[in-house]
């Protein structure tokens, strides 16, 4: 006959369940890792994305709201064509309420087609008025008016 109070060690039961909760644990860390990774790289599209934003900012602003406008290109994209997580621009430009203020709504997306992602924001650039200026002095003169210089 055997003696079980004599044993030493831990029952079947006991290791079952110490394997069960020592599992969950493991899965629970793996679910937390998993979302912070994700966490990470959204955090790290939008960064890029803002950083993207800034730069086309200033270089409308660099060369002129009216020289952008003039170009007519109101959408492209950042970076290679072949690159996964490419970025894309489009922009919307109004004239604003007062003479040579236009408002400009400039958007970054990507990401998925089926489910992208974007950021925009909405400023007002100050023009500077010399090119409009110049075609009203050149049309009221061409009609023997005087030019007024404005709008």
């Amino acid at each position: 006959m055997i003696n079980f109070r004599n044993n030493k060690g831990f029952s079947l039961i006991e290791m079952i369940v110490a394997s069960i909760i020592l599992s969950l644990a493991v899965v629970a860390v793996c679910a937390v890792s998993t979302k912070s990774m994700t966490a990470v790289r959204s955090n790290r599209d939008y960064e890029i994305a803002w950083d993207l934003l800034d730069r086309q900012l200033t270089m409308i602003d660099y060369f002129g709201i009216e020289e952008f406008i003039n170009q007519g290109q109101m959408s492209g994209h950042f970076g290679d064509e072949d690159r996964e997580g490419k970025h894309y621009w489009s922009a919307k430009c109004e004239e604003g309420e007062y003479d040579y203020l236009y408002n400009l709504e400039l958007t970054v997306m990507w990401g998925p087609e089926n489910a992208p992602s974007s950021i925009s924001v909405l400023t007002v650039l100050n023009g500077t008025g010399s090119e409009i200026e110049e075609n009203e002095e050149s049309e009221g003169s061409s009609e023997g008016q005087p030019a007024t210089g404005g709008r």
